[in-house]
């Protein structure tokens, strides 16, 4: 599993967009994770899966609405990275009203959740293979913070606890 002081994997996240600009097109485009960390400080909250309860109603929400908090603490972007394909992650985005404060990012084949060895196997109750429930800080794409919860919990990995963590590695 990922750590701190440990260095995201290559490989690539997916977002989907209602509106063209700034060079990317209407729908999904696809992201080099190396790429849009370098130089930045990005906070990534993972969850099991758009829609799903916990996600809905406090794991997102938390860090949508805490957008400015976390800028004033140093961070560039907050991605929301789930296993889910990018038409999903954008409709939910839409339902949250993600737009401009937490990019919703796909890993649909969850690589991005094998190469940090952050799976969740829920096979059993028909999910698939998913992400595990974390939120990390990355600064130019290595982790200084990371919150994994065990097992269906959400203790450790909300916007208040990952938001500390940033404020205090700002100071």
């Amino acid at each position: 599993m990922i750590k701190i002081g440990d260095t995201l994997p290559n490989g690539s996240l997916s977002e989907f967009f209602d509106v063209e600009g700034e060079g990317c097109s209407l729908g999904p485009n696809t992201f080099d994770i190396a790429k849009s960390t370098a130089g930045k400080t990005i906070a990534i909250f993972g969850l099991p899966g758009a829609f799903t309860p916990t996600c809905s109603a406090k794991h997102a929400p938390g860090y949508i609405d805490q957008i400015d908090a976390f800028k004033a603490a140093g961070v560039d972007e907050i991605w929301c990275v789930s296993v889910n394909d990018p038409f999903v992650m954008g409709a939910w985005g839409r339902e949250l009203k993600a737009a401009g404060k937490v990019r919703m990012m796909a890993d649909g084949s969850a690589q991005f959740a094998k190469a940090t060895g952050l799976t969740l196997d829920l096979t059993d109750k028909g999910l698939g293979l998913r992400s595990q429930r974390y939120s990390l800080l990355a600064v130019n794409g290595v982790v200084k913070a990371l919150n994994v919860e065990e097992g269906g919990g959400f203790k450790v990995s909300d916007a208040d606890t990952l938001l500390a963590q940033a404020k205090a590695l700002k100071a």
